[in-house]
């Protein structure tokens, strides 16, 4: 899709179409009325077929459970509303309603410490916990064309690249019911993503500056600290750098020649 006046913008929407402000039987607005960008608008067959996978039953139970527990996420005296319960809480809650019995942990070595302290707590959560460093199987980055100038340390050190596949085929491997992501890089997470076979989800992502909340950049980009990424000249994409490929269409694994 080549054309940008077809991409749905809700980004921009203050939601009163998809979510209004009402009551279970009041009449809800015309989608006519929503923004042009709106994909309820543009994207009408879509939203309509997507919709159909919950007709699957485990499907519909799965997401029945997910809202039930995002509803117990917070208290509402009909006025107020406040939260309950921090992620990791939400994610133990959430698994014991699938009767999960068995987590995985895929982790960055980097937050190790942290990794620890979650398994302890799922631990004591009632689950078993199988745990798996991004660092698992120490290929040298070299392998993957790496120079020595692309690596951390530079060329005389050995540097171990992360393997989320390898990640992803240990816990399906272990037959995890839910495989749970900490701190994975950029792009490392979508490969991870990519070979897991189970159900997944995300405990914390990496922010190296923010302490793992992302998001305090996005709260700061008013101010003169983060103020640059609104400012197309002061981001740090090289348009053309880089050619574009395609992780979804997949190759048939090279066999080395003898």
């Amino acid at each position: 899709m080549n054309d940008k006046t077809l991409y749905t913008q809700c980004a921009y929407c203050d939601g009163g179409t998809c979510y209004p402000a009402a009551n279970l039987n009041d009449p809800l607005p015309a989608i006519e009325k929503a923004p042009t960008a709106c994909p309820m608008r543009r994207y009408e067959q879509v939203v309509r077929e997507g919709i159909t996978h919950y007709h699957r039953s485990n499907i519909q139970e799965f997401a029945r459970r997910a809202s039930i527990q995002e509803a117990q996420c917070y208290e509402f005296d009909g006025r107020n509303l406040r939260t309950r319960i921090p992620r990791i809480e939400e994610t133990m809650q959430f698994a014991a309603k699938c009767n999960y019995t068995t987590l995985g942990l895929a982790f960055c070595i980097g937050l190790r410490r942290e990794a620890r302290e979650v398994s302890k707590i799922f631990e004591a959560g009632g689950f078993d916990v199988a745990s798996v460093c991004c660092k698992v199987g120490r290929t040298p980055k070299e392998s993957i064309g790496l120079t020595g100038d692309e690596k951390i340390r530079g060329p005389e050190a050995m540097e171990s690249m992360c393997n989320p596949i390898v990640q992803a085929e240990l816990l399906n491997r272990q037959e995890v019911d839910l495989a749970v992501m900490l701190g994975l890089c950029v792009g490392h997470d979508t490969l991870f993503l990519k070979y897991c076979k189970v159900p997944c989800t995300v405990l914390a992502v990496k922010d190296r500056v923010l302490g793992h909340n992302p998001l305090a950049a996005i709260y700061l980009s008013a101010t003169p600290y983060y103020g640059r990424l609104k400012n197309p000249a002061g981001l740090t994409r090289a348009k053309g750098e880089w050619e574009k490929i395609d992780i979804m269409t997949e190759d048939p694994p090279e066999k080395n020649e003898k």
